[in-house]
């Protein structure tokens, strides 16, 4: 093992070399280092990762520095295909990758399509449950292109490589397995983890499963990649597990689950506390930048909300690209009261997963008041707190203000012929459905 160095929110990485001729004890970068000036032109990426506080520990301090030439990497990151998407859990994994993209290194995402149909064998059910092959496999192709998709942003297709564990080890014999890779497996070692001590301590027993999964790394890859890896893995550090869900689930990275507007919403509500360690960790801006950022904020003229606005727009752009950022920005906008923006059928549609909604016939709304709508609704309790909010300047139709309490509705206030927005000030909002 050459080094090892932690992600001080979420991830572990190790870097080896594969080569044989590598005396084990000698680190892999000794042995090696009239090399090193060929790469001299390439940044250092551990000083990269270091700077933005996403390293926890180093073997070497020589390893801090800025102008170390490292050789050309292969490096990867696992990803478990147990939902159809990604959650904002796994992002900062395919940051990381993202920076040694950057600095000239390759990047391997390996889906565990193979362990992913054995299941957890660490005995949290919960976040690797056992699917069956065609759900496991849908899992994986959907991953495999929200990887795709991010990265190649980054890079080259030619310097992003996806790999399915499944591939290899759906070939793989029972008793090949025991000849190559039992013989150095160690029962003390497997029976001395704590999901197996943890079974034996609760009287439930082991499955066999359960003792031999930690074996499996010995086959993480095919004999066709050699040379240098470095790998990236979950550290047992619980900052990053608190910020990683929002209070109505996980933050899904594919927009088939989570639109983009509502994933730069995410971003946009981080605390002022949180919001200059996320640029750090989750956006390549600049560390002068970032610190330009952070001392406005202390500034009395400071626009509340500027660094969130920064974060959403950079993190929104690198998971959604341009577009998705458009749709979010445009969303944004055209969904706040008294925006000028004209509204459509397909903006709304954006946010009716977090809008409570309801279903009316078009002769259940044509011609009814405003104020009897937002009680049918369920947008407001009374008749009587509804026209206390209109005399209050809070009641919206689409957006659009309204003052009179004879406002009823009509045709063109069904926007496309389909749906209808009610605001109750600049947060409460209903979407009523129109057929």
């Amino acid at each position: 093992m050459a080094f090892a160095f932690a992600a001080s929110n979420c991830f572990r990485t190790l870097l080896f070399s594969s080569s044989a001729t590598t005396p084990r004890h000698i680190p892999a970068f000794a042995f090696s280092l009239h090399r090193f000036r060929l790469y001299s032109s390439r940044q250092n990426v551990v000083h990269i990762l270091e700077e933005r506080g996403l390293l926890d520990s180093l073997t070497s301090d020589a390893l801090r520095r800025p102008d170390l030439p490292l050789p050309p990497l292969r490096v990867y990151c696992g990803f478990d295909p147990t939902a159809q998407s990604l959650h904002l859990g796994n992002l900062l994994g395919i940051i990381v990758l993202s920076w040694f993209l950057r600095c000239g290194h390759q990047a391997v995402a390996l889906v565990g399509g193979a362990t992913g149909r054995i299941g957890d064998p660490s005995g949290k059910s919960l976040e690797r449950p056992e699917l069956d092959p065609v759900s496991l496999d849908m899992n994986v192709s959907s991953i495999s292109a929200t990887i795709q998709s991010i990265l190649g942003r980054v890079s080259t297709p030619s310097s992003v490589t996806i790999l399915n564990n499944y591939d290899w080890w759906k070939d793989v014999k029972l008793l090949d397995f025991l000849r190559e890779v039992g013989r150095f497996a160690r029962v003390g070692t497997m029976m001395s983890k704590e999901s197996v001590r943890k079974e034996a301590r609760i009287g439930s027993g082991n499955e066999l499963y359960r003792v031999h999964v930690p074996t499996a790394p010995r086959l993480r890859f095919p004999p066709s990649f050699p040379g240098l890896w470095t790998h990236i893995s979950p550290s047992p550090q619980e900052r990053w597990h608190q910020v990683r869900k929002s209070e109505d689930g996980a933050i899904w990275l594919s927009p088939s689950l989570l639109s983009p507007y509502q994933f730069y919403q995410y971003f946009f509500s981080i605390s002022d506390a949180d919001v200059v360690r996320f640029l750090k960790i989750l956006t390549f801006l600049s560390i002068d930048e970032i610190s330009q950022i952070e001392s406005e904020m202390r500034s009395p003229g400071y626009v509340p909300n500027t660094a969130q606005r920064r974060l959403a727009e950079e993190v929104t752009r690198f998971v959604h690209g341009e577009e998705g950022l458009e749709e979010a920005l445009k969303a944004t906008q055209a969904l706040r009261p008294g925006a000028e923006t004209k509204l459509d059928w397909k903006t709304i549609e954006t946010i009716a997963e977090d809008v409570p909604s309801i279903s009316l016939q078009q002769d259940q709304v044509l011609n009814l008041s405003l104020l009897d709508l937002s009680v049918r609704t369920g947008l407001l309790e009374s008749k009587s707190a509804a026209r206390r909010l209109l005399k209050q300047g809070g009641l919206y139709l689409n957006n659009n203000r309204i003052d009179s309490e004879a406002k009823r509705i009509e045709p063109n206030d069904i926007v496309d012929g389909k749906v209808i927005l009610l605001s109750a000030g600049k947060k409460n909002k209903m979407i009523v459905r129109v057929s």
